[in-house]
């Protein structure tokens, strides 16, 4: 599944924050947001938050901003889809 991500910095925790329409905004703890290091925050939360494997994120679009699209296999359309609307 193809996924819009809206990286946000913060000086707290890892987290989703919210969903528009299809795009998920996500506060990372890193003070950059379009470096390799915050790649990798943002990489492992996602890893977590949908329980997949960390390569099982690749960034398709957008390493280098703040606005990135992502891939996140091993995991069903449907099963994704449903983690996806239990997001407020």
């Amino acid at each position: 599944m193809i996924i819009k991500v809206r990286v946000i910095p913060t000086t707290g925790n890892n987290e989703v924050i919210s969903r528009i329409g299809s795009v998920l905004r996500v506060k990372i703890k890193n003070k950059k947001v379009d470096d390799d290091a915050a790649n990798e925050i943002m990489k492992s939360f996602l890893a977590d938050f949908f329980a997949v494997k960390l390569e099982s994120i690749i960034i398709v679009k957008g390493a280098k901003g703040k606005e990135k699209t992502v891939e996140v296999r091993d995991k069903s359309e449907e099963e994704l889809r449903k983690i996806m609307d239990a997001i407020p």
